[in-house]
């Protein structure tokens, strides 16, 4: 039985260690802790620690080893890359509540331990609209702003968690209160390595098999039976408001800093719909725009080489120390 046994194990094996490699993808050089009031965060770092720092932040559902492959590239530009698995996220602590106004002062805690001089900001979907909030709110800590598809359209913003409803109606807040007894003691299903990558496959359907099943091994735990992701089960879809994508885009006139906004144009579960036609008469002075027609909302995953150069070159004419 014993040997019977063993090719099985033998071929389980070989499966993670393909799965655990994937072209261009380069772990941090660095980890670190940052404690944001007894919330631990998982802190990352990549390229030399003495080279300028940038802060990157993911989007909701994602952690911070979505930019494997990308934040390497920023790295090699000359930038100290910084990010951090937001809270209930990768391997930042679970928390008892979640809220955007917690997810800002997250961020303000990384930059805090990584500088105290004015930074560039680079963000992905809620990652771009999180660190949308954080310039408004402190602008002297900014040095310029990149927002990867995380520009607010009209329509609800599908990887906010716990933020979004027009009104807070009775319903709301019953629904609200269901969810969180239903999860207080659940965890996520647990299923194989494939198979957790053909479910991650239908939230990001341009993306590689070969690379879903990279992000397994990163941000999902193996476990006796089968893998299952880190992300706190409390968190879903939409959430608890209330808020609209239309005080968002009120506010981003009044953005003081250099500013790089960039589309994907290829409609997705994950995206936010956003065309450069409803947002541009929203845009800062001087700010810029770039459309991507034949891109998805994982732009910097499904081309990590040209959203680097477009971002590079953009931190070279904006913000380069």
């Amino acid at each position: 039985m014993h040997e019977a046994a063993r090719p099985q194990r033998d071929e389980a094996q070989g499966e993670l260690e393909q799965a655990a490699a994937f072209p261009g993808a380069v772990r941090p050089a660095r980890r670190r802790t940052v404690d944001r009031y007894g919330v631990r965060l998982a802190v990352y770092e990549w390229g030399d620690a003495g080279a300028p720092p940038l802060l990157l932040a993911h989007g909701g559902f994602d952690f911070a080893g979505t930019f494997d492959v990308f934040a390497p590239l920023l790295a090699a530009g000359g930038w100290r890359v910084v990010t951090w698995d937001q809270r209930g996220h990768g391997d930042s602590a679970h928390t008892a509540l979640y809220s955007w106004e917690a997810d800002t002062r997250d961020a303000l805690s990384v930059l805090d331990s990584t500088t105290r001089e004015p930074a560039p900001l680079v963000g992905h979907s809620k990652g771009g609209s999180l660190f949308t909030h954080l310039t408004e709110a402190c602008p002297h800590r900014v040095a310029c702003l990149v927002n990867l598809d995380g520009l607010p359209s009209r329509r609800p913003s599908p990887d906010v968690s716990d933020h979004e409803r027009t009104k807070l109606l009775a319903a709301d807040i019953t629904g609200w209160l269901d969810h969180r007894r239903r999860v207080s003691s659940l965890e996520r299903k647990a299923a194989a390595l494939a198979d957790l990558a053909a479910r991650r496959g239908r939230m990001n359907p341009r993306l590689t098999p070969e690379w879903l099943r990279y992000l397994v091994t990163i941000g999902a735990r193996h476990d006796a039976d089968g893998w299952r992701w880190k992300i706190d089960p409390a968190l879903r879809f939409g959430g608890f408001g209330p808020w609209r994508p239309d005080w968002y885009l009120e506010r981003l006139p009044g953005l003081a800093v250099p500013m790089l906004g960039v589309l994907g144009l290829v409609p997705e579960v994950m995206g936010w719909g956003t065309t450069a036609d409803s947002v541009r008469a929203f845009l800062p002075p001087g700010a810029e725009l770039v459309e991507l027609a034949d891109t998805g909302h994982f732009l910097h995953i499904e081309k990590p080489r040209e959203i680097a150069d477009l971002v590079l070159r953009f931190l070279a004419s904006a913000c380069r120390p």
